[in-house]
């Protein structure tokens, strides 16, 4: 698998990967960042440009997931390594307790060790879902979305795509989370909240606007 990024998020995703007896021909991407000798922990190569994981995705594995915790720039990782011959695929953690009834992960989401994901959840393409989160029945999350650790989202809310939601926050139960939209750590959302702002607080309240992803109602 070659994993997009080589830096903060990238190293928790390898140690994921590890655990789950899938690092044979783990390689890592990075364009931007030097690293000593081309390698991550003196083990994992480093691969530097795209005409390298083309040529890794036709020798190798075609499978890749992206290591960077910015859900724009997930969005655009994954777009360009879709045309380079690459496949979007998902990480999840076999330290996971996940629903067996009607739950739907789809591909590029990165679960992290100790989520709880109940019955009847959809998580939408190359969301993070991190360490300790609480996900309950009957909630959707959309497209590249970032559940921070700690975060606890109650039964039958939904998360807009591109959103990002803190550490320790917590939705409650039928409230909807518009896209693009950043609820700070530890906030308390007690009501429906529009596209495009932060919220903080508890209970939460607008604190300001969010400039507005034209590409967000692209599928």
């Amino acid at each position: 698998m070659l994993v997009i990024g080589a830096k903060g998020f990238a190293k928790e995703v390898l140690e994921v990967i590890r655990e789950n007896g899938d690092s044979d021909n783990l390689t890592f991407y990075d364009d931007i960042n030097s690293h000593d000798d081309n390698l991550i922990f003196a083990k994992f190569p480093i691969i530097t440009n795209e005409e390298m994981a083309s040529d890794y995705f036709k020798k190798h594995d075609n499978r890749f997931t992206i290591g960077i915790g910015n859900p724009i720039l997930r969005s655009e990782m994954e777009k360009k390594f879709n045309k380079l011959g690459g496949k979007l695929s998902s990480v999840i953690s076999t330290h996971t307790e996940i629903g067996t009834y009607e739950v739907r992960i789809d591909d590029g989401t990165i679960v992290m060790p100790n989520a709880i994901i109940s019955n009847s959840v959809s998580i939408g393409k190359g969301s993070i879902i991190y360490f300790q989160t609480t996900i309950t029945h009957d909630v959707s999350i959309g497209r590249f979305v970032e559940v921070s650790p700690g975060a606890v989202i109650l039964g039958r809310s939904q998360v807009g795509d591109f959103s990002q939601i803190g550490a320790n926050a917590t939705i409650l139960p039928d409230v909807k989370v518009g896209m693009n939209v950043i609820v700070a750590a530890g906030a308390v959302v007690t009501q429906n909240v529009p596209d495009n702002c932060m919220v903080a607080g508890i209970p939460a309240a607008i604190k300001k606007e969010i400039s507005p992803l034209n590409f967000l109602h692209e599928k």
